[in-house]
């Protein structure tokens, strides 16, 4: 089993897998975070884009290979439950980069649309 890099300690396959592969969409903001999470872990720019609302979406998005994503904490989270349609994560991921660590600390708005929830901005 692979562990899945948002660490919720369920295997890729079970947790965030399904979303990247597009057989299953997050069911929550805080699923559809963790998922974001890692697919920056994994080098998926695709899904990154894809689940980001269109309003605040970048043409295109180009992922540093050299960051190493390794932990993420959630930190908060209200709202965007499974009968929202909004919801706030405030999440710190933690990675390494040249030999040093560092982290970054975001809180996080989400929208769901025809029951699919994106990703709006962060601070």
């Amino acid at each position: 089993m692979t562990r899945c890099p948002c660490l919720s300690g369920l295997g890729y396959d079970e947790c965030c897998g399904p979303f990247h592969a597009g057989t299953a969409n997050a069911p929550t903001a805080e699923r559809l975070m963790r998922s974001r999470y890692s697919a920056y872990a994994r080098g998926l720019p695709a899904y990154l884009l894809a689940t980001w609302h269109p309003s605040t979406r970048p043409r295109d998005l180009a992922l540093d290979s050299a960051v190493d994503w390794y932990r993420l904490d959630i930190l908060s989270r209200t709202r965007g439950g499974m009968l929202d349609t909004a919801g706030v994560v405030e999440f710190r991921a933690s990675y390494r980069i040249d030999g040093r660590s560092d982290s970054q600390r975001e809180t996080s708005t989400f929208v769901r649309e025809n029951g699919l929830w994106y990703y709006v901005d962060g601070e």
